[in-house]
């Protein structure tokens, strides 16, 4: 890590000064000021790639950490130093493309995704229709005597429903009048939705 100003300078006149055949040699060596004047010799160069590519600043930022950390692990298996440049392009251009694809990969998916959610979905008229109707049914309930509310709302609103005995004794009635009592709360019920046009 550089430590001052003159060790920018330094840097920059052996990045701009040594050839890439000694950089890749020192590199090769063990020498991380040689690894960092190879890194600021070609950083423009990588960077632009992405660039040209219209990737943003974070996937530029990937892009160019994934491209020196490759060239660092390949950089013996390099046939000659002149040919870091030419790798350098290629590598970030064929990263560049395999992003561009995976994005265009994920953005069909997500289309398939939306696709399949949008054929189950209800919709907006339907919605809007069955909401109308459930807040019918519950002005309905409303409109029945607490009796009526009571009974309907035990027999056909609890999970799991109440058996007629426990409504009979919940409600003080006779278990054989439960049957009566309901069919006359749902022709009121009825009645009620139907002059509303239910």
């Amino acid at each position: 890590m550089m430590e001052n100003v003159s060790d920018f300078f330094l840097l920059d006149r052996l990045s701009k000064a040594t050839s890439d055949a000694e950089l890749v040699g020192r590199c090769l060596e063990g020498d991380e000021e040689a690894w960092n004047a190879l890194v600021d010799k070609y950083k423009n160069l990588v960077w632009s790639v992405p660039l040209k590519y219209r990737l943003n600043q974070e996937d530029c930022a990937d892009i160019f950490q994934a491209v020196w950390l490759d060239l660092f692990r390949d950089l013996k298996n390099l046939r000659y130093s002149g040919a870091i440049r030419s790798w350098l392009v290629s590598t970030t251009s064929r990263k560049c493309f395999h992003w561009k694809e995976h994005q265009k990969s994920l953005q069909r998916a997500q289309e398939r995704l939306e696709a399949e959610s949008d054929a189950h979905a209800v919709p907006l008229v339907d919605f809007t229709q069955e909401l109308e109707r459930e807040q019918l049914v519950r002005e309905a309930l409303v409109a029945l005597s607490p009796r009526c509310q009571q009974l309907v709302s035990m027999l056909f609103f609890e999970q799991p429903p109440r058996p007629y005995e426990d409504v009979a004794r919940a409600m003080g009635l006779a278990i054989g009048s439960i049957g009566f009592i309901r069919g006359r709360c749902l022709k009121k019920l009825r009645e009620w939705l139907t002059e509303r046009e239910f």
